[in-house]
């Protein structure tokens, strides 16, 4: 439903869409300046989630990088979007005998050292045995050599470059799958906290986001864990169309998708409000269709009065991810920044998105240096 919405939405939208009015009350400028999140690193440009990408991103001096994390058999943290690696790497050739009887290749079957075999590449699609990227104007398939990378090396990475640099760039580390990894008898989310909190990610004085789809784990992390830890991080919960399969529940002995459509009402909000600091919607979970024109679902607004910040996915400037008849990334990024007032924007072009914000706010000051580091 949501994704017709969305292709109905775009199709009646001129290219001034930024410029429209929309509906009463949903004008939203804020006198902060909206940070950008490297969604996944530079992942418009190199391969996501490899170290290359991630220090590609770093020179675009975005808010924030962004880690996804799933665990590796012996318990490392691995930087990547899924928990199969059948789509990013040549695992089917490098261990053929390794799939599961569905068919994908589990990275919590194989050790850091198995991993660390693999090939990385963009994003394919395989469809009878030939892959086809699924962003054709990206990085070629297979070029060059990437590999996965841990959560340590990761962070290495930035915090070396905040202190080599003198900035202060932030990670946004997404705690995927709980439901998965609780079900292989793995606890990800503590072994998350307890390797941010080896690493002096401890509390808000750090310039850190930590994200989940699952609303009951990131309770878990609030409630249980964190004080359990001395911890005091900000939570964002993230939010899924309830089709997309993003979290697995058991009913009557058999997984089903996890209902998250009370996340978007105000009574949702405000229970998300008391334990997490924010949202991450799908960006056109903020706008629908009226009379030919985007207005707002109202969500932004509901989420402000619950005083949760409001962090968007996925904004992509590639010319075949721009919905509708938008030709421009600047005028999609606009219509969220300078009519809904999104308080930051998770990004595959974090450069692009600095220069649509620089011409609406003030240029950022000079970087503060700062540098946290492992905590022996």
């Amino acid at each position: 439903m949501i994704r017709s919405t969305l292709i109905a939405v775009f199709s009646a939208v001129a290219l001034t869409a930024p410029l429209l009015s929309l509906a009463s009350g949903a004008f939203a400028w804020k006198s902060e300046r909206p940070v950008v999140i490297a969604h996944r690193g530079a992942s418009g440009y190199l391969p996501e989630h490899t170290l290359e990408s991630k220090a590609l991103a770093y020179a675009m001096r975005p808010d924030y990088i962004e880690q996804d994390l799933t665990l590796s058999k012996d318990d490392h943290l691995i930087v990547m979007h899924d928990i199969v690696l059948d789509n990013i790497t040549n695992v089917a050739q490098v261990f053929p005998d390794r799939a599961r009887d569905d068919g994908h290749y589990y990275t919590i079957d194989f050790t850091l050292a198995e991993l660390k075999q693999l090939k990385v590449s963009e994003p394919f699609v395989t469809n009878g045995g030939v892959q086809t990227p699924k962003y054709p104007q990206r990085f070629p398939l297979w070029n060059s050599s990437f590999q996965l990378s841990t959560l340590d090396e990761e962070i290495e990475l930035i915090q070396g470059l905040n202190k080599s640099l003198g900035y202060n760039i932030g990670i946004y580390p997404e705690i995927k799958k709980p439901w998965f990894h609780h079900r292989e008898g793995k606890d990800i989310a503590l072994l998350t906290l307890i390797k941010l909190k080896e690493y002096g990610y401890v509390d808000r004085r750090q310039n850190i986001y930590l994200q989940s789809f699952d609303a009951e784990e990131l309770q878990r992390i609030k409630w249980e864990l964190m004080p359990r830890l001395g911890m005091d991080l900000p939570l964002v919960q993230l939010i899924a169309d309830t089709e997309w399969g993003e979290k697995k529940v058991e009913t009557n002995g058999e997984l089903v998708n996890y209902d998250y459509d009370w996340m978007l009402e105000s009574a949702g909000l405000q229970k998300i409000a008391g334990y997490a600091d924010g949202i991450g919607p799908w960006n056109m979970m903020l706008i629908r269709l009226e009379g030919g024109q985007p207005v707002s679902t109202g969500l932004a607004q509901r989420a402000r009065q619950q005083n949760l910040v409001i962090h968007p996915y996925t904004f992509r400037a590639d010319v075949q991810q721009l919905p509708g008849k938008f030709s421009r990334f600047d005028n999609l990024l606009q219509l969220f920044i300078r009519r809904l007032g999104v308080d930051g924007v998770f990004t595959d072009h974090p450069d692009k998105a600095i220069r649509v914000i620089d011409k609406i706010y003030p240029a950022r000051p000079a970087p503060e240096a700062h540098y946290s580091s492992r905590v022996n």
